[in-house]
């Protein structure tokens, strides 16, 4: 695969770059970011995957999201993936938010016409890594992952789903159950069908009933986000935490609402909770 170089910009000491590539999975042209740390001659690094949440690309995270200062401080490379698959072939609901592009929901779809292109679940589980390895000094036995909001909702599956290859998961105002909720009823059902047995492996909550497990997590949602209640429903991650046995650090952050200067508040907390375990 051949990578192009959109921009790079000199930044905490590392390099600050955006990237794009033709993509087999997707079909399409793809763009992410990529900050690598300041670093020796030859050394390799742990890596942290960062997923985005509804209508945002790779430039929300990489322009508002302030990790680069932890990052080249603990000696950790950035990624920050798209949200979905881009471009005039790929279809589209232009009047719905929540649905097309810029919410492919980090699933493998399997109903037309969302299935040839709206792979996200091969893109981040498979191509990319590849892609990342090939072209930058990361050390692939050491990764973590997180994401904001929808973007929660895939670092947590993605995790769940890939028991031994994340160190750490983290999430930002995850989705935590979209089966229960009104913005994963409506994209589960569209991309993959009516069977909702087959949403299973696309939510956190369920996942974790079906006997996946993780060894510890960390969450940080803002008790002032409007999407709380209706949305995102933290409680349900809670309960089914404590249920599993599993180690859940969920921080109510009074007064934080679902905006980037919520996660730009607590970015570098979740860098320095993943460096250390990515330590060794």
């Amino acid at each position: 695969m051949i990578l192009e170089t959109v921009s790079e910009n000199r930044a905490h000491r590392g390099t600050q770059g955006v990237y794009s590539h033709s993509s087999q999975a997707t079909g399409t042209g793809m763009t992410f970011s990529v900050f690598v740390p300041p670093h020796n001659e030859g050394a390799i690094m742990p890596v942290l995957w960062y997923l985005s949440g509804l209508t945002c690309t790779h430039a929300n995270v990489t322009e508002k999201g302030e990790y680069r200062a932890a990052c080249a401080e603990h000696g950790v490379i950035f990624v920050a993936p798209d949200t979905s698959p881009r471009g005039e072939d790929v279809p589209d609901a232009a009047d719905e938010y929540d649905f097309g592009k810029g919410a492919g929901f980090y699933v493998d779809a399997t109903r037309e016409p969302w299935s040839r292109h709206y792979r996200m679940r091969s893109y981040i589980e498979s191509e990319l890594p590849d892609l990342l390895a090939a072209n930058f000094p990361v050390d692939m036995t050491r990764q973590a992952i997180t994401g904001h909001s929808m973007g929660g909702h895939g670092a947590l599956t993605i995790g769940l789903r890939n028991p031994g290859r994340f160190r750490s998961v983290s999430a930002f105002a995850p989705i935590v159950a979209p089966s229960e909720v009104p913005w994963g009823e409506k994209a589960l059902g569209r991309y993959l069908g009516d069977n909702r047995a087959r949403w299973r492996e696309y939510d956190a909550v369920a996942l974790i009933e079906d006997g996946a497990r993780l060894p510890e997590l960390l969450v940080d949602q803002g008790t002032a986000d409007n999407f709380l209640e209706e949305q995102l429903q933290t409680h349900r991650l809670a309960r089914a935490c404590e249920m599993a046995g599993i180690g859940a650090t969920i921080r109510m952050q009074e007064g934080y609402d679902h905006s980037y200067y919520f996660i730009a508040s607590f970015m570098a907390d979740h860098v320095r909770w993943h460096a250390t375990r990515l330590k060794g």
